[in-house]
């Protein structure tokens, strides 16, 4: 009986559309940090649902990544139901998200790197930020800071700045507990902050801190030396 050689060539082709697929996938998610260690990625997802531009699950494990300026340690990541824009990618157009993912892990913060990521946009705003909150007085209008130094305790940030006007720099330094409150929120309290060696405030009185709808920390653990926070954050397109 004469039999059909020509069925085993649709396969292959699917499998050489899904191999560009998961490529694709690999270069956007390096395209997202500007340096990486280690990156292993275990996509969840059949050849027919591929092709549909639908990912029912992506993992991912990171080592020494840095994200907009921020050294981040090691990183475990799961994102679920994810839609890209499978048309322009078979025609070798960059991958893109469709809709806003959102992603559940772990991301943990050693010392040193956190100390690495002094100079981020990311992490001086947000310490500035917290500044201004905790010191009301010390407005967008003063002397900018550069911060130099993150120390970490038990529940506890010391970090220290040096606030520089053209002679005789000043000494910042800011030690604060950090509690989660809620999935968006941290409680400030155990507060102190000196300029040079004058105590600017000092007390115990609580802080609140929203970190927006976007985010859902299920966890944050600040122990000597090491930062781990779990939860989830939304990615948006």
């Amino acid at each position: 009986m004469h039999k059909e050689n020509s069925s085993p060539k649709n396969p292959q082709k699917i499998r050489i559309i899904t191999n560009v697929l998961k490529t694709a996938l690999l270069l956007w998610l390096r395209s997202q940090v500007s340096q990486i260690s280690q990156l292993k990625v275990e996509i969840q997802a059949s050849d027919r649902q591929l092709l549909s531009g639908r990912i029912p699950g992506v993992s991912i494990f990171a080592t020494h990544a840095i994200y907009q300026g921020l050294h981040l340690t090691e990183i475990l990541l799961n994102a679920e139901n994810i839609r890209i824009n499978i048309g322009a990618v078979l025609k070798g157009q960059p991958l893109r998200l469709l809709e806003t993912v959102p992603v559940v892990g772990e991301v943990i913060l050693n010392e040193e790197d956190l100390n690495a990521s002094l100079s981020s946009e990311l992490l001086s705003t947000a310490l500035n930020d917290v500044l201004l909150k905790l010191l009301p007085e010390h407005s967008p209008n003063a002397k900018p800071i550069t911060w130099q130094k993150i120390s970490l305790a038990n529940n506890n940030l010391i970090v220290c700045g040096i606030q520089a006007p053209e002679t005789n720099p000043t000494t910042i330094e800011m030690s604060v507990s950090i509690e989660l409150l809620s999935t968006h929120s941290l409680q400030l309290s155990q507060i102190q902050i000196k300029h040079d060696t004058a105590v600017l405030t000092e007390g115990n009185q609580g802080h609140y801190l929203d970190l927006g709808s976007d985010v859902d920390i299920q966890e944050l653990t600040l122990i000597p030396g090491k930062l781990v926070c779990r939860g989830r954050i939304n990615v948006n397109p």
